[in-house]
């Protein structure tokens, strides 16, 4: 027997699994997008996939790959452009124009040019499904 520490895998929504028994990863898509789907996840024993709240990429980084680490960056920056996207489209037109009037900054076009950059993300004419 080796000495081999197995990694465990956070998934978001408590679920954790072993590194070395996921064998593959789909990023979820379009409208099936959001609410903390970021990714589904194959798990060798487990029939059908789970969701995870957390990209490939991340799930990868934290299974150990190392090509990942190198985007966990845009990562970030995409998380934080797609809470952005959704946070604009929740707040009210009022709170909005005070926050215009305050800093500067309008949520309104940050919302809109954070979801045009998702889109972008999301649909680099790739679309091939691995299943």
């Amino acid at each position: 027997m080796t000495d081999r520490v197995v990694r465990m895998v956070f998934l978001g929504f408590g679920k954790y699994v072993r590194a070395d028994r996921i064998y593959a990863l789909e990023p979820i898509l379009g409208e099936e997008r959001g609410g903390g789907k970021r990714t589904l996840v194959w798990v060798e024993g487990i029939a059908d996939p789970l969701v995870a709240s957390r990209t490939e990429r991340t799930v990868l980084q934290d299974m150990g790959e190392d090509a990942s680490a190198q985007t966990s960056m845009l990562e970030d920056a995409l998380a934080l452009v797609e809470h952005l996207a959704d946070d604009s489209e929740r707040i009210g037109p009022l709170l909005a124009r005070s926050i215009k009037a305050e800093s500067g900054v309008d949520l309104s076009e940050l919302g809109k040019k954070a979801r045009e950059l998702l889109e972008q993300t999301t649909h680099d004419g790739d679309d091939q499904s691995l299943f």
